[in-house]
């Protein structure tokens, strides 16, 4: 099976379908992403924008999601910015923040975790064990 992400004008993936292999193949049966495009067009309309996506991240850097935007340039599907102080890694196509996660995250018992706070614009040692706030 294979898998292709509908983009927006925006280039925005809207939706992911997917298409079963014999409609993806050339007439010498070689798996080809333009066969697989326009087969998307023809069920969904001649005027749509499909790329093609893949489970195991072999194309495109990652599986698209809905709300994941394709950016032509790196040819890559890039995740929502989590962030508004994260940064985009272009080899990764990935976004990354100011200040790397602290290495013992997973140690101890029970193990650290840490997430990320945009107040402090650093990590914070998550307990969740903790009453939340009231607010």
């Amino acid at each position: 099976m294979a898998h292709f992400a509908q983009l927006n004008e925006n280039n925005e993936v809207i939706q992911v379908i997917v298409v079963g292999n014999q409609d993806c193949r050339d007439a010498q049966g070689n798996e080809s992403e333009e066969v697989g495009i326009n087969f998307c067009k023809s069920l969904l309309g001649a005027h749509t924008n499909w790329r093609q996506t893949s489970y195991n991240n072999s194309i495109r850097k990652r599986y698209a999601g809905i709300g994941y935007v394709y950016n032509a340039e790196l040819d890559a599907f890039i995740p929502p910015k989590p962030y508004p102080s994260w940064t985009l890694d272009t080899q990764e196509a990935s976004w990354v923040p100011p200040i790397p996660k602290p290495s013992d995250e997973g140690t101890g018992d029970p193990p650290k975790l840490y997430m990320w706070n945009e107040d402090t614009l650093g990590w914070d040692l998550f307990n969740p064990n903790a009453t939340p706030p009231t607010v």
